[in-house]
């Protein structure tokens, strides 16, 4: 199932066609700058954006879960097992980066989205909520109250402390302090919004053993692509471009191969396949997936290699301060 269309735009009030405009702007201002189209990120695909940058935070949140899944023992320790498949996540905000991580994890990791917190508040089924659907009943509606195939909450911030395996705040800060923390269920939080548990409450939930995925690396989808984009833009030249050819020919060469080897005749779905070579909209999509891949690895190894440290977001500041401290000490000051 690919994503709604017309789903909401992000939540600050600024999206392509806005970059757009400033983008536009500073040309005006600025028209012997060869690299204008660098001055800022997450414009149109068709003036200078990169194709996957809408949906990169939300999608980078999918990918932070995953590899947090791949590391069982790291799961166990939450009070988990298994994989994604069959978890109960409950969203709060449906907005470009609460949209895209409940979509992307319902149908392709097969969670089940069992309640959407909102603005005029929530809406629960222990079944699973139909992601898309929701979405274009919020566009139409302004809210999620009349949902059908799911009972209506007008407290939406009591459903924060709903049974459930993860909990993603993508609204807003400060949702859940010293005053709800003890009620909040879910196992994993992941914050996809930025600053969405205060210290008091972090502090709580840490000594509950709740894993938390921080904001500074869970939600930081959005600005990897972003750098993404702006390579693009200062290389003049989209992602793919050179080499796509190349690779599409080097995979027919292989179904070649391997059909003269094994007089087998490969299904045409699977040539097409390994005969593909990789467009932008892959290559953007396969370096996020290594950026939160390796981030998530490097935050659970700092943890579990200092004493001292005892939670993932702790370890996700000693890993920054230590990058900001190296390039100091290789420069000699």
């Amino acid at each position: 199932m690919s994503p709604a269309k017309n789903v909401p735009a992000p939540d600050m009030g600024t999206g392509p066609r806005e970059m757009g405009w400033m983008t536009d702007t500073y040309r005006n201002l600025f028209p012997d700058d060869i690299n204008y189209m660098g001055v800022v990120t997450g414009k149109p695909v068709e003036h200078g954006g990169v194709r996957g940058r809408n949906e990169a935070t939300g999608r980078g949140v999918q990918y932070a879960l995953r590899e947090f899944f791949r590391h069982q023992d790291e799961v166990k320790s939450a009070g988990l097992e298994g994989d994604l498949g069959g978890k109960r996540v409950v969203v709060q905000g449906l907005g470009n980066v609460g949209y895209h991580a409940a979509h992307f994890l319902q149908t392709e990791d097969d969670c089940k989205i069992i309640a959407i917190i909102e603005r005029d508040g929530a809406i629960v089924n222990p079944d699973g909520l139909d992601v898309d659907h929701v979405a274009l009943h919020l566009r139409e509606t302004g809210g999620v109250k009349g949902y059908e195939n799911a009972t209506f909450q007008t407290d939406g911030a009591g459903i924060l402390e709903l049974d459930c395996d993860i909990l993603i705040p993508a609204a807003l800060e400060g949702v859940i302090t010293h005053e709800n923390a003890d009620n909040i269920k879910a196992r994993v939080i992941a914050e996809a919004a930025n600053g969405p548990i205060t210290y008091a409450a972090d502090q709580k939930l840490q000594e509950r053993g709740v894993v938390i995925i921080p904001d500074a690396y869970c939600n930081a989808g959005g600005v990897i692509v972003s750098y993404f984009e702006w390579i693009r833009n200062l290389n003049h030249v989209r992602f793919g471009r050179i080499d796509k050819r190349f690779h599409e020919a080097r995979g027919q060469k292989i179904i070649t191969a391997i059909e003269m080897a094994t007089d087998t005749k490969i299904p045409d779905w699977l040539k097409e396949s390994i005969a593909c070579g990789a467009d932008e909209f892959d290559l953007v999509r396969s370096g996020l997936d290594d950026s939160m891949r390796l981030g998530m690895q490097e935050i659970i190894e700092k943890r579990r290699s200092n004493d001292k440290i005892n939670d993932y977001r702790m370890a996700a500041y000693v890993i920054a301060i230590d990058k900001i401290a190296r390039t100091y000490r290789d420069i000699g000051y």
